[in-house]
């Protein structure tokens, strides 16, 4: 089992940016595949972005591509996501997880490991 715990939240202007981590413990994420998800007050939890195991194939929700990056460092076991262009319908509370069958899926029923996320606060 592998518990995730993220960090870099915090409030920024818009078109600020922000880069969030996700640092694993208990067991190499070496071996999932990472996404990043999203949720805003009174709304459901989002797909943001993902990587493969081996970090070669990254995908990106349509509302952020080409303003987040998302990459993982397996001698650190960690993930991150640059986020660059922050607007304001940003806001949310940003969650890692792990998929075991490293799918690199958008769906959350696919990840069984979440971390208790960071909040992220884009000013207009």
């Amino acid at each position: 089992q592998v518990q995730l715990v993220e960090s870099g939240g915090g409030l920024v202007q818009a078109g600020g940016s922000l880069r969030l981590s996700c640092a694993a413990s208990g067991r190499t994420i070496s071996i999932y595949a990472m996404g990043w998800f999203r949720q805003a007050p009174g709304k459901e939890r989002e797909f943001v972005a993902a990587i493969s195991r081996n970090g070669v194939n990254t995908y990106y929700a349509d509302s952020v591509k080409g303003r987040f990056t998302i990459s993982r460092d397996s001698a650190k076991n960690t993930v991150s996501l640059q986020m660059n262009s922050l607007k304001p319908d940003d806001t949310a509370v940003y969650y890692c997880a792990a998929d075991p069958f490293g799918r690199g899926s958008a769906h959350l029923s696919d990840y069984d490991y979440w971390g208790q996320g960071t909040q992220v606060t884009v000013s207009s």
